[in-house]
């Protein structure tokens, strides 16, 4: 669940696994749990980065919370007077979908999907559970609904978009809200 091995270490700032363990039940509390934990300690000052995500999307509210939560655990701990910038974020729009709770979590937004066995398409992500993914896309004339095992899945990555979806995938998309 870590991740983010540091250079040298100075003494007094926790491992990136101290920090996981530190924080685990306050963002947990919160509703969110830690993707990864680095400590860049090549940097003057050092900088601690904790990427969280949740099912309800991180704003700047949550992360100035999370920020403050992070802040008063580490203070409650021994790390010394060695000074560090901590930073907490969101995975971002970069991050692979590699989990169903990925794929839940961006619900309604357009990811490229790599198949195991080649293919690649660009849907909707309409709904994800049971160990399936349900998609929305392009047809010869409208819209339809693509289901795919996560298993199948290789690669999955949400893409930026600029223009509103359509009213179709919309109307589509909706159908899906409570099936899983």
């Amino acid at each position: 669940m870590t991740s983010g091995a540091s250079a040298q270490r100075p003494t007094g700032l926790p491992s990136p696994e101290q920090l996981t363990e530190l924080l685990h039940e306050p963002f947990a509390r919160a509703g969110y749990e830690i993707e990864a934990v680095t400590v860049d300690a090549g940097r003057r000052p050092a900088r601690i980065t904790v990427v969280a995500d949740g099912d309800v999307p991180l704003d700047l509210d949550t992360i100035a919370e999370l920020s403050r939560l992070a802040s008063e655990c580490l203070d409650a701990a021994d790390t010394g007077d060695t000074a560090y910038i901590l930073e907490v974020t969101s995975p971002g729009v970069q991050r692979p979908l590699t989990a169903e709770k990925h794929f839940r979590r961006a619900r309604a937004r357009k990811a490229e999907v790599h198949l195991a066995g080649g293919t690649t398409f660009v849907g909707r992500i309409a709904a994800a559970g049971g160990g399936q993914v349900d998609f929305v896309v392009p047809q010869s004339r409208g819209w339809a609904l693509r289901t795919v095992p996560l298993a199948e899945i290789r690669n999955a990555v949400v893409q930026v978009e600029f223009s509103a979806p359509k009213p179709q995938e919309l109307e589509l998309l909706a159908t899906t809200e409570d099936q899983r």
